[in-house]
């Protein structure tokens, strides 16, 4: 006798889930209000048998976690950022950017065993500042405050999502290319603007 609620299949040999998996691991782009009706309509697999079999492949660990992800690059301009702070000051600098400046992260002290190009820029950060704030200006700001020399900001002149795809990349010859070429994470325009602030430095 057949139970009364057999079990929902949780593994991703499922043809069900496969194909469920072979949109949402990474054929989604931006963010979607409906993401599981989105989906839905890409597998043709109905929208509660997706929701179902998501969480029948949380519950038994087949998948990890199920979210949308942000580009950072969209919410705050960025940029990593070499700092030449004189030896004695380095660690002070690191502290104070550490702790006090909510705008920097991945904050480093490189070694260097040989003088080369760029090694006397020991300190390394990332900096991001609010939509409508200057990077150039914070930068100097803290420049200042911990007594750099000199500094250089390298914002990312265009950014790609890599996606994971295990599911789909299965039916993918070694070599095989996409109909049409990626497109970057950041627009034409603002690939030119940034192409362009560049020069001016």
């Amino acid at each position: 006798m057949a139970p009364e609620h057999p079990t929902v299949p949780a593994a991703i040999s499922d043809p069900v889930n496969a194909a469920i998996l072979a949109v949402s691991e990474d054929r989604l782009q931006g963010f979607q209000s409906d993401p599981f009706g989105e989906i839905a309509a890409r597998s043709g697999v109905a929208v509660d048998v997706v929701m179902e079999r998501i969480v029948a492949m949380l519950r038994a660990g087949t998948i990890r976690r199920v979210r949308q992800t942000l580009m950072a690059t969209n919410l705050a301009r960025g940029a990593l950022c070499a700092w030449q702070v004189p030896g004695d000051k380095l660690d002070a600098a690191l502290e104070f950017m550490f702790r006090d400046d909510p705008f920097s992260g991945h904050i480093v002290i490189r070694s260097t065993d040989a003088v080369t190009p760029g090694s006397n820029y020991r300190l390394w950060t990332t900096l991001k500042v609010p939509q409508g704030y200057s990077l150039q200006k914070h930068a100097a700001f803290l420049a200042q405050r911990v007594g750099a020399e000199a500094f250089r900001l390298m914002p990312a002149r265009i950014v790609f999502a890599l996606g994971v795809g295990h599911v789909r990349r299965r039916t993918i010859e070694p070599g095989e290319r996409a109909d049409v070429p990626a497109e970057p994470g950041v627009g034409r325009a603002a690939v030119a603007r940034a192409y362009r602030a560049q020069a001016r430095v």
